[in-house]
């Protein structure tokens, strides 16, 4: 892995593992859990890498993949940083994509039992009964992408499935706010809208609802079941563009237990260290963050494993 930048901070390989490692160790944790990590086919996440590699002109901001990797050095990196259980979000862009991408992702999980065994979703004919073998064969979160998915969460199709997850106690991991770029179904009204009609469903909002940061802890206050992830937020990257209100800090001390870490590997622009970095420096203690980067993702994965 070649030697990368947080600003400041530039580490190789095997110093940012000690890094990371040092981190967790210093706040007494056997490790970390991520809960938002991209694992997905090679030629489908060769092309959300050419994404972003053209995302400067499409959004004026360069995207930089910091760990442009093979699949078993990624993985083989998480496990340096001490990530105990992580995720494989994936997502389909259109009708037909998803099915397949969940048998992906179960051969995945099989083979990486420190994986979530993740699922996706898409509103298509089917979607019901392909979530729910999905679900028969073991996935224990599922990822949801308005915006590249570009569809509305209230589609009349998905409505079973919410309550699939509400009645199974199933999380859904759903990129739902308006950041970086908005999507005609982004933003916290669709998803105030659908809580309402579901108000038990397990919803992790990715990115702590980026830039919708406010409106999405109204709803996290308003809904016990309702997570937040804080996936590239209070990064330097982020905080150019979509800074997180310092007046707002003391609700997310409030909502410790509801908060978990995420950090969109391997597809950020800075070092998976920076995001641990940047959550420290919100100054709300060791306690948050250990509920943060640990306790709290254990409760929702770790529980049935030793």
């Amino acid at each position: 892995m070649s030697a990368r930048s947080s600003g400041a901070t530039t580490l190789n390989g095997t110093e940012e593992g000690a890094a990371v490692r040092a981190f967790w160790e210093r706040l007494g944790l056997p490790g970390l859990v991520d809960v938002h990590t991209h694992f997905m086919p090679e030629r489908v996440l060769d092309k959300v890498w050419a994404y972003f590699d053209s995302v400067g002109p499409l959004t004026g901001m360069e995207w930089p993949i910091a760990y442009r990797e093979e699949e078993d050095r990624r993985i083989a990196l998480l496990r340096e940083f001490g990530v105990r259980t992580f995720t494989s979000m994936l997502y389909p862009h259109k009708p037909g994509m998803a099915e397949w991408l969940n048998g992906w992702a179960a051969d995945f999980a099989s083979r990486t039992p420190d994986c979530v065994h993740t699922a996706t979703l898409y509103p298509e004919e089917g979607v019901e009964s392909y979530v729910r073998r999905a679900v028969d064969n073991g996935a224990r979160v599922f990822k949801s992408h308005l915006q590249v998915g570009a569809y509305d969460a209230n589609n009349a199709l998905l409505d079973p499935v919410w309550g699939l997850f509400a009645e199974a106690g199933i999380p859904v991991v759903m990129h739902c706010g308006s950041g970086p770029a908005p999507g005609k179904y982004t933003g916290p009204e669709p998803i105030a809208g659908l809580l309402a009609r579901h108000p038990r469903l397990p919803l992790i909002v990715a990115h702590m609802g980026m830039p919708e940061y406010t409106d999405f802890l109204d709803l996290a206050e308003r809904y016990p079941q309702v997570r937040l992830d804080t996936t590239m937020a209070f990064t330097d990257f982020s905080e150019r563009f979509s800074p997180f209100p310092v007046s707002e800090r003391g609700r997310l001390a409030d909502l410790a237990e509801r908060v978990l870490l995420g950090t969109d590997f391997p597809n950020i622009p800075y070092p998976y260290l920076h995001q641990l970095e940047a959550l420290e420096r919100l100054e709300l203690g060791d306690d948050w963050l250990r509920a943060v980067c640990y306790e709290n993702g254990a409760r929702l994965f770790l529980r049935a494993r030793p």
